[in-house]
């Protein structure tokens, strides 16, 4: 018995002399590895903002992916288009939609929309440095004398869609939509300005019959409640469609075609969608 305890007893002994050896060097390594971490976060680079976009690229529609809440983003992203695929919620950065002629009866605050001006760069320079209306050089206004204008090569460079612009077939120019002397802003038939966050006040003095069907729900894209008088957001006729370019080139197909997404995946354990196809009510 006694050969064993004593050896044991000398293991142990061992054993406790490591223990307070390593204990004396974990402050010191502990120490170390804080003094490291602020560096290596210092010199880490913080990561790019993920950003898709709603109804069409180029900046017109762009979103940047945050966090509404710990592990809630405002939007997902597809990896594939870029395009958002759902909403962690709908009216994000949404305003109310303002007076719409003939839905003067919707409850007011249910229809909101997402303003867009200050994404548009040059629409602060527009109404204050170049097309203000005043100054020696724009009192009165200097306007061409027929409406066929031709873009300076200032104007070219800024919006390349202006060589060719591709709305109205040839038949419309600048100031049929935009104001006077107010250029940050449309106009309409009485002459009277219209917010660039409101386009479709714009559209609807030539689309009368699309303005009707965006109005009724069966044109354009609106997310939010089910309900017919519940809140949601509309998506109004500029973040759809570019209006220097509503033919799309030589497409000639009304908007940008947008890359399909691959379809949904279907629940774990599903094999096929068949059951899609089966109906509660007999068929006649």
């Amino acid at each position: 018995m006694k050969r064993i305890a004593i050896p044991a007893l000398v293991l142990a002994l061992c054993g406790g002399v490591l223990m307070s050896v390593l204990a004396q060097d974990a402050p010191k390594s502990s120490v170390v590895a804080a003094a490291a971490a602020p560096a290596a976060a210092a010199s880490a680079e913080p990561a790019p903002d993920v950003v898709c976009f709603e109804s069409r690229k180029g900046g017109a529609t762009d979103v940047i992916q945050r966090e509404i809440r710990p592990g809630w983003p405002n939007v997902k992203c597809s990896p594939t288009t870029g395009a958002v695929l759902w909403y962690g919620d709908p009216y994000d950065g949404t305003v109310p939609m303002g007076k719409m002629p003939q839905l003067e009866a919707l409850p007011e605050g249910k229809a909101v929309v997402k303003p867009r001006t200050a994404k548009l760069n040059l629409a602060p320079m527009c109404g204050t440095a170049c097309h203000n209306g005043v100054g020696p050089k724009f009192t009165p206004p200097t306007l061409p004398k027929d409406k066929r204008a031709k873009p300076t090569p200032t104007m070219a460079a800024m919006v390349p869609d202006l060589a060719n612009l591709q709305h109205g077939r040839d038949r419309i120019w600048c100031l049929d939509c935009h104001h006077t002397t107010k250029r940050n802003m449309y106009v309409d038939h009485f002459g009277d300005p219209i917010s660039m966050d409101q386009p479709q006040l714009l559209c609807g003095k030539c689309h009368g019959d699309k303005l009707r069907d965006w109005r009724d729900g069966i044109h354009g894209k609106r997310i939010g409640e089910f309900a017919s008088n519940g809140k949601k957001r509309w998506f109004t006729c500029t973040e759809c469609h570019n209006p220097h370019n509503v033919q799309d080139g030589a497409r000639n197909k009304g908007f940008v075609q947008l890359q399909p997404e691959t379809p949904p995946q279907l629940p774990k354990g599903m094999k096929s969608a068949a059951y899609e196809k089966t109906h509660p009510i007999a068929q006649h």
